[in-house]
């Protein structure tokens, strides 16, 4: 038995990434950089000369001095193999760095078996209830063009802006990005200092997945698990946490 990892194209690992998207069956926060020119890395990794997974890094944007690995597929009939695939991975690459999204189950058992240093950089979440939150006196508006948003929507680069105003004052923005794997919004959104503790954020992002539904795709969102008032204002919206991205060093051989 013969197990190797060399370097390939993101277009000849698409098979394979077409099943691990199909495989996750939700939201890849960091999707959108393998349609980054000179963003990642990729290995295929073969055995016996026939592919059975592969592993791919991110080399720039914030990963420019730290060259992170953040996808790992195996084959469903390799995986009992799976540790010898990614220590072949892990020659190949050199990598030092992990970042990871905790619902691809088997790069996180790699992540707690080779990695150390361990933090949690966002939380995903996904929509699960559909809530009737008042508006409080807040008017939505679009400010996007929806064909805008469209052509973003098909590209996954870039999104739509909304704001809420009351009595002509701005008193939240927020947006929705397609930069995640299709058909998967993310919502973000910001209430300005005035208008805060009225539960306008929560509406806003109620009003923004009804939104985000309307375009065809399935709205989501993050956030960083010290921002417990994002925290709170997402769950109040209906959105439920599933998963980390965490962030670690690779232990040396």
């Amino acid at each position: 038995m013969k197990i190797q990892a060399k370097l390939s194209s993101a277009e000849s690992i698409l098979p394979l990434r077409t099943r691990y998207l199909e495989e996750a069956n939700c939201q890849i926060v960091h999707d959108s950089i393998h349609r980054r020119e000179g963003w990642t890395v990729s290995y295929l990794i073969e055995m016996n000369g026939v592919a059975a997974g592969f592993g791919s890094m991110a080399i720039a944007g914030p990963w420019k001095d730290k060259p992170a690995i953040f996808e790992f597929y195996v084959l469903p009939v390799h995986r009992t193999q799976a540790f010898e695939f990614f220590e072949a991975f892990l020659a190949a690459s050199s990598a030092r760095f992990f970042e990871v999204q905790t619902s691809d189950v088997l790069l996180t058992v790699m992540l707690h078996t080779y990695g150390r240093e361990i933090v949690s950089e966002k939380i995903v979440f996904h929509d699960k209830l559909t809530t009737c939150l008042p508006a409080n006196g807040a008017t939505l508006r679009r400010s996007t063009a929806e064909e805008e948003i469209r052509l973003c929507q098909e590209r996954r680069q870039g999104g739509g802006e909304w704001l809420l105003e009351i009595d002509g004052a701005t008193a939240a923005t927020g947006g929705i990005l397609f930069h995640y794997n299709r058909p998967y919004g993310d919502i973000y959104m910001e209430v300005t200092e005035p208008f805060r503790k009225r539960g306008l954020g929560a509406y806003l992002v109620q009003e923004l997945k009804r939104e985000c539904y309307e375009l065809g795709a399935i709205p989501c969102a993050r956030c960083s698990p010290k921002n417990i008032a994002s925290r709170n204002t997402l769950q109040r919206a209906g959105f439920v946490p599933f998963a980390h991205i965490l962030n670690g060093n690779i232990a040396a051989a």
